[in-house]
């Protein structure tokens, strides 16, 4: 549910309640059918027949049941042919079309791996400042989607009821979204990155007199360097996502084609940031151009490309001609290759993380650790997706749910199966699903991805240990996302509003 109860979010559940022994319906279906066969060859006498195909039940009920890191037998053995296919064949490595000389039209978005599909709109100009507005259009998943910067107090040092404010600020901002019947997931990606002193270096560089003493000239210097190596640099975006089957019918209405899907997702725009400042505390909501996307997006590819573009806008304060944008023909990586437990592009590697949430709850900011830099040149990522469940499918899940908790019990009941403390707490959470639901609280799963970038220089097999112990350590269990490792790089890191929930995103 999106309602957090106080600062410490324990509401939460299984998205799927099992009939029996924790199987779901079709798991169940398969174990049960698949044992048919062997029953028959013993009826008939047929003992070497029946112990090959009971050997053979087994073996398929391993694959289907037994869960290794998140995903079944099955699940591992699909991912893995894919993977190896698409390195073998070549669609997995990513050469931009600048490394081959084959650039047309700066304005072409060229991305990798998931990222493939998206172009990037302007909108029309609107608000008070006429601010084009990026309008993000994924092909392959069919979705419009607008991403701001935010700037957040923090709430490291805040107090329980101001806690307790943020986490009813982002149910009402979710309920929100829900009653508006368009927006179809909320992504928040953080990044947290070393401080690289560009900005103070250009400070000192325009306030230095030339008959300035020695000491004070090496007292800043020392200062520099001592809060340089001390510091880091937060960046936040918030990305709404609207899917075109949703977005079409309202679009038409104010004048179809993309001008009216821009003019709908302004107003979508202006009821979240009401939230954003209000409940959330936002004290900066900035909705992205495309040119300030771009380099978001440029930025998230390659941290160490900022100093440039640093250096680039403090030339153009002075001297005219100076190109300060980033095209979106090279916001990409020049070259990206995704391999199993990690991800390369250009030089850098990046090792992501899903975090599992314990069953004892979460404390608001709890995952501050995991943010925080341990060496220099590391960057962390990290990336809470909250995809909104429709209020029909929210009331569907709700009785399916639970349907299936009672079936589980009576089945546990007949068969004398003692339940389990946690299996217990779960179906009361089911069944209590549908009171929430019916005061009008909107249904969400959230999830949540953590990303350690290095450069290639460094050992990124141990930033990941080190990734994985901070998770640990913040209260939280980390699962590597092996074989996909673009597709969660993508997401936690790049503020385009990708999704691993989304039908076609992964």
């Amino acid at each position: 549910m999106s309602q957090p109860h106080a600062h410490v979010y324990d509401d939460y559940s299984r998205a799927r309640i099992g009939f029996f022994f924790g199987l779901t319906g079709t798991q169940l279906a398969i174990v049960g059918l698949g044992v048919l066969p062997a029953l028959w060859a013993t009826s008939q006498g047929r003992w070497a027949t029946a112990g090959v195909l009971l050997l053979a039940w087994a073996m398929v009920t391993a694959l289907v049941v037994t869960p290794v890191r998140g995903r079944s037998a099955t699940g591992w053995l699909v991912a893995a042919t894919a993977h190896a296919a698409g390195a073998v064949a070549g669609w997995a490595r990513f050469r931009s079309h600048a490394t081959r000389g084959q650039v047309g039209d700066l304005a072409t978005v060229d991305l990798p791996g998931v990222l493939s599909g998206i172009e990037v709109h302007e909108a029309p100009p609107a608000g008070p400042e006429q601010r084009r507005v990026a309008v993000i259009q994924d092909h392959t998943v069919r979705t419009w989607a607008v991403t701001a910067a935010v700037t957040h107090p923090g709430i490291g040092w805040s107090d329980p009821a101001t806690r307790d404010r943020y986490g009813a600020g982002l149910a009402d901002l979710l309920d929100a979204a829900a009653r508006t019947g368009l927006v179809d997931e909320i992504v928040i990606v953080v990044r947290t990155v070393p401080e690289d002193g560009a900005q103070r270096d250009q400070w000192l560089t325009r306030h230095r007199r030339p008959g300035a003493p020695v000491a004070a000239r090496t007292v800043n210097d020392e200062l520099q360097a001592t809060l340089t190596g001390a510091s880091v640099r937060t960046e936040a975006f918030v990305t709404v996502v609207v899917p075109e089957a949703r977005i079409g019918r309202d679009a038409k209405e104010a004048g179809g084609g993309f001008t009216g899907r821009a003019q709908v997702l302004h107003s979508v725009m202006g009821e979240v940031e009401a939230h954003l400042r209000g409940g959330l505390g936002m004290s900066q909501v900035q909705w992205l151009t495309s040119p300030e996307l771009a380099v978001a997006c440029r930025t998230g590819f390659a941290p160490g490309d900022r100093v440039g573009i640093i250096d680039a806008l403090t030339a153009a304060a002075t001297h005219g001609g100076v190109n300060t944008e980033v095209p979106w023909a090279l916001a990409g990586p020049s070259g990206a290759d995704p391999v199993v437990r990690h991800y390369s592009h250009d030089a850098w590697n990046s090792v992501s993380a899903t975090v599992k949430l314990p069953t004892k709850g979460a404390v608001m900011g709890a995952l501050a650790p995991v943010l925080t830099p341990a060496q220099a040149g590391e960057r962390r990522s990290f990336m809470v997706a909250y995809p909104i469940i429709p209020g029909h499918v929210a009331d569907r899940h709700s009785a399916s749910g639970a349907w299936k908790a009672d079936m589980a019990d009576g089945l546990r009941a007949k068969a004398k199966v003692r339940q389990r403390a946690r299996s217990q707490q779960e179906s009361e959470k089911v069944r209590d699903l549908d009171r929430k639901l019916a005061r009008g609280n909107a249904l969400t799963r959230p999830y949540a991805i953590c990303t350690v970038t290095v450069p290639k220089t460094a050992r990124v097999a141990e930033y990941g240990r080190r990734l994985d112990a901070a998770i640990r350590s913040a209260g939280f269990a980390p699962l590597r996302l092996d074989l996909s490792q673009d597709a969660a790089f993508a997401a936690s890191t790049i503020p385009l509003g990708t999704s691993l929930t989304r039908r076609g995103s992964a």
